[in-house]
Order: C-alpha cells, then structure tokens, then sequence
C-alpha cells in the first residue's frame, strides 16, 4: 500500500496572465488534470512554480487553490524553504493553518551553511509545526549540498520523514538510502533517474514532466513500484527526450512554454525568467510533435 508521498508527485508550474497575475483558473484546471491523470500528489509552490518571485499572498493563494481543488483525492505537499529559517518557521505554520499535508522545503542557499547549520535548520523547523517535512536537496541551485551522513540525522527527527535528492549524484543516492531509515521516503529529483534511483531504494519522483505527461509518468513509476522495470523502461524511453528537453534551459522556462504550445497556460514567466532562445524553442516543438502533443501549430506558438 503506498504511503503518503510515494509515487509520482507532481512539481507544478504556476501559470501567470498577460499582466502578470496568478491564473487562478489555470490553477484549478492544472491540479485537477494532474489528478485526473492518476499522479499521487501535488507540489505547489516549488522550484518548478516560480516561488521565489511569488509574493507570500500569492503563495498562500496558490496551496490553498491546489488544496481545494484536490479536496482530498490526493495529498498537497506545498513547498516551505528558504534561507531564512524564522520566516520558513512563519510560512510553514500558514501553510499547515491552510491545510497542507506535508511541507517540501529546499536547503538555505546563499548563505550555505554548514552541515550542523543544517541540521539545526530543519530541526528548528520541524520543532514549530506538526506536519511532515520533505528535505528539498539540489545543490547545483542552492550551493549546499545535504551529506548523507547530515541526513541520517535529520531522519530521526520524528516529523522529517523523508528527501527529494537531485543532486545527481546515484554514489550519493546509494550512500542515502543505506544509512537511512527503511521506511524514510527517498524521493527523486531528476525525471531522467527516477528509474535508477527507485532500483536502489527510491520510492517515487517529483518530477518536471509530468506537468506535461502526468499518466505516463504515473504509470512509469507505478511500474517501477510493482518491479516491473521492462514496461518502466518502456514508458522512461518514450518520455526521455521530453523530460531531457525540460532542462534544455533553466526550469520551468521549457515546460512552461511546452505547457503554452499544449494549449495548457499562456506563455507568461516573471523576471528572471524569460521565453526560451528561439533555438530551444524549436527543440521543444519537436519533440511535443513527437508526442503528439502540440495544441496549436509550431509557427502559432508565441515568442
């Protein structure tokens, strides 16, 4: 029986209007198509969902819309991180006010801290609310990485109950679910090694891609669950030049553009982000036409 978030999560993007505001309805329309699509929880409010430029009304907005619109299918991991560990404490307990199942919440970046730092971060955390804590681990976008051995510790604190692990790194993914407890969740954090982690211990993805392809990449990890890898591997073959393509700039600049040719969203980011080079635009229309996926003809999709 799986437990609460295992499976294929879905790290959802947060569409915006034209002038800049949250899309609502949009919203509503994603959750439920994820839902609808067999994914086995939400993530709102993560790397993908463009929360650093959201504001904290916005963020709340956006959980308590994915929360409504879930009404209790599937759980809402809403994301909760950041470097400054009184103002994640604050977030947390409105998130948990709102009726968020469980909290996603990335390593501080920029100031990196130490190992003991860390720790002492997401204990302080998770001494100031009751619900469950997912640890976000992607060094490559916050400069600090969670040690193995730092996250055994972190395991036995009773509301930390498991990782989102995208540091690329399978030795470090293998030392992780060694010294972990068996029933710590170890979740991926990169679509493309959702299978070789799950082989190792993984429970389940949070993934990119399937924002774009969330029954196939359901099924894929479902697959991979029951140890039936020849049909995962049948399903990671045909989506891996769209979870590859993802990445062909910074997230979500690629799914949110693929998600606008899908006739899903518009295509609309906030500074930083910005559309995709008009050369990685044509690597995503290729491959959605591969899928089968584009709503609108390549040369109508906006720049």
């Amino acid at each position: 029986m799986r437990t609460r978030f295992t499976g294929c999560g879905t790290a959802l993007v947060t569409p915006f209007t034209r002038s800049g505001a949250l899309d609502e309805a949009a919203i509503r329309r994603l959750a439920k198509r994820q839902i609808d699509g067999g994914v086995h929880f939400l993530v709102p409010c993560g790397t993908t969902g463009e929360s650093p430029t959201l504001t904290r009304a916005e963020h709340r907005r956006v959980v308590e819309l994915v929360i409504e619109e879930a009404n209790g299918r599937v759980p809402v991991l809403a994301g909760a991180g950041g470097y400054n560990t009184r103002e994640i404490i604050d977030l947390a307990a409105e998130m948990e006010q709102i009726g968020a199942d469980g909290l996603l919440s990335v390593t501080p970046y920029y100031n990196k801290p130490t190992p003991e730092g860390l720790y002492q971060h997401f204990l302080a955390i998770a001494q100031h609310t009751r619900l469950p804590i997912v640890v976000y681990n992607v060094p490559g976008r916050t400069g600090c990485n969670v040690e193995p051995v730092t996250l055994a510790r972190l395991a036995s604190i009773p509301n930390i109950v498991g990782v989102k692990e995208a540091s690329g790194n399978l030795a470090q993914v293998c030392e992780v679910c060694r010294v972990v407890p068996d029933d710590f969740i170890v979740l991926c954090g990169d679509d493309p090694l959702t299978l070789p982690m799950m082989a190792v211990g993984a429970k389940g993805v949070i993934s990119v891609a399937s924002n774009e392809a969330p029954q196939e990449m359901a099924k894929m990890v479902e697959a991979a669950e029951r140890n039936d890898f020849g049909a995962a591997r049948a399903l990671h073959s045909q989506l891996l030049p769209l979870m590859q393509v993802n990445f062909v700039e910074s997230n979500p600049i690629p799914v949110k553009a693929a998600m606008a040719a899908m006739g899903l969203i518009e295509e609309a980011y906030r500074l930083p982000m910005v559309p995709p080079k008009p050369e990685s635009r044509e690597k995503i229309i290729s491959i959605l036409r591969e899928l089968q996926r584009l709503a609108v003809p390549a040369g109508k999709v906006s720049a």
